[in-house]
Order: C-alpha cells, then structure tokens, then sequence
C-alpha cells in the first residue's frame, strides 16, 4: 500500500477565528478548468459568486498565490479560500473557561452556542470564540456537545496532540455525568440502565431507535423532585448522536425544552432564547494522556426550569426520591 500523500499547510491565516476552506480537487469529471469545477461544486453559493472570488484573488493555491480561474483542471491539487460568513446571531451567554494549560482548555459553553463551526453557526462558536478571547488559532476540539446542551467540553491547545485526546472520547476512557430536567412519573423505576440501537441519518434532525445489537447505553438515575419535575443525573456509557435525548424520551421523560424528542417541532429559530434544553454536561473525568494528570473538571451553570421551580416551590414534602 502507498503512503499516503501529506496535505500541505493553510497559507490563509485564519478569520475571526474560522479556518479557511481547503478544496481537493477530485480525479474524473471531464472538467477543463479549475473555475468549471468549482462553480458546479459550489453552485449553492449562488450565481457569480466563484467567478468574483476568482477575479478578486480569494481563492489561492498551496504557495498563497491567487489561482486564475483558466488554471487547467489538475487532481489532486488542493485550494484554499474564506467562506462568506453568514450573519450570524450572537448567542448573549458567557463562555466561561474553567481550566487552562499548554496543552488543554476546558470551557463551560452556555446553552444554544455550538461547540464548532458547521451550517449556519460558524463565527458564533465556541471554538471560534475561544480562539478569538484567548489569542489561540491552534486550538481544536477533542470532542462535542450539541448546541442546545450546555456544559463542559475540552478543546486541545496543539495540533499534534489533539488526536491524543480525541482518543480518550473514542475509547470511553472520559467519565461524563449529565444533568436533566425532566417529568418526573412515580412508574417509571429507577435508577436503570438502557441500552438501544440508535441510528442518525444526514439531513433528518431526529435520532431513533431501531432494532438491532444495542450501540447506547445510558444510565438514568433520579436525583431529587419536585411535584411533577424530576431532577435527574445522566451517565452515557457510549456517544450517539442525541443519545441521551433519545433515551429519555423513550422512557416517557423528555427533557425539557427539547424540540425533537418525542416530537419534532423545528429547529430553535435564531435569536430565541427562551426555552433553553434542560439538558447539562456536569463533569468531565480522565487521566490525561500527555502529562498523565488525573482530572476532574464540574460546570458551575445551573439548570433554569428546576432552580425556578424550586424556588417558586419552596421545600415539599420530599425533596429527595421518593
């Protein structure tokens, strides 16, 4: 087997804090030109759009040079360019960084604020922000939170060492516990855990469950309630997209604020705030793989539907499980 061939350096710098687009131009096609591809490959950028960044220089080769659109096509050969930031709404919640070294970060991200750049959501991430606030263009992400759920996520500080840590994610070796808030249903028995297949299909915004060997596995414990809430805390044994969403909801507790699960209601339009996903990332636990500390970091943010409803509830006849 051939080595694998090393894709060169970004000679565009950064913007706000989003790297930019790196292009590899695929063999086949029967394209003449590097502008006849990339005008088909980018159609829904929209008409005009690859011939004014040609003209104006804005998509350059390995070498930082400006590549002409007559350039004759050539596999293999890699571009790079800035995509046009869309106008983004700014999340209006603090991300607050809990830990930092030289080779980690670990932040406390708020509700409705995704981990990194993708769709819509590119300058107001948290990735991006970091790497604004804190003046570091190498950092990355090991892992991610969805970005209606708020809590912990660790980003690496240098490139070679991120692969490190995603590792850790991979093999299971982060100990993550959650908080939820949810109805709380006196049939349900509890503590438990459960185990499903879930599948997530590109361009569908809700998980399911399907038959099959069980890939989630989530533990479900109550914590405390109060009237018809439940307070619960979450451990995910395994990563599923939603999994956690998925597998309240399949035991008759939905997290509060969710618009998937167990209906599909739309996405949150921009800008509304206003029925967070009760749904938090309290800690993170590992040993680290390059200084081989043990860690242990716990978000300080509080979910908003149970500290209102116990405050307006006041102390009932059980505040813990009963």
């Amino acid at each position: 087997m051939g080595r694998r061939a090393r894709v060169p350096g970004a000679p565009l710098g950064q913007r706000d804090g989003v790297d930019p687009v790196r292009v590899r131009l695929p063999a086949g096609g029967g394209w003449r030109t590097v502008r006849e591809h990339l005008v088909e490959r980018l159609a829904a950028a929209g008409d005009g759009v690859v011939d004014g960044m040609l003209d104006a220089g804005l998509i350059v080769g390995a070498d930082g040079r400006p590549v002409r659109g007559d350039h004759p096509y050539t596999p293999g050969l890699y571009l790079w360019f800035h995509r046009e930031l869309p106008e983004e709404e700014q999340v209006p919640f603090a991300l607050d960084v809990v830990h930092r070294d030289e080779h980690i970060v670990v932040a406390d991200k708020p509700h409705f604020l995704a981990t990194t750049p993708r769709g819509s959501h590119v300058a107001e991430t948290a990735l991006a922000r970091l790497r604004r606030e804190l003046g570091v263009p190498t950092l990355g992400a090991a892992h991610r939170l969805d970005r209606l759920t708020a809590g912990l996520v660790l980003f690496t500080v240098r490139p070679e060492e991120r692969g490190a840590y995603q590792s850790l994610f991979r093999d299971r070796l982060v100990g993550k516990e959650y908080e939820a808030v949810a109805p709380y249903d006196p049939s349900v028995a509890l503590p438990r855990t459960v185990r499903s297949r879930i599948v997530k299909e590109r361009g569908v915004l809700a998980a399911r469950e399907v038959d099959g060997e069980p890939n989630a596995v989530s533990r479900v414990e109550l914590l405390a309630r109060r009237g018809r809430l439940g307070h619960y805390r979450l451990t995910p044994d395994t990563g599923q997209t939603h999994q956690l969403r998925v597998h309240m909801s399949a035991l008759g507790l939905p997290i509060l604020g969710d618009p998937l699960y167990p209906v599909v209601t739309g996405p949150v339009p921009a800008g509304d705030f206003s029925r967070p996903l009760q749904l938090l990332a309290r800690t993170l636990e590992f040993t680290d793989p390059v200084t081989g500390r043990q860690h242990r970091f716990v978000s300080e943010r509080v979910l908003r539907s149970w500290s209102a409803y116990v405050e307006w509830a006041g102390p009932p006849g059980g505040g813990s499980p009963q």
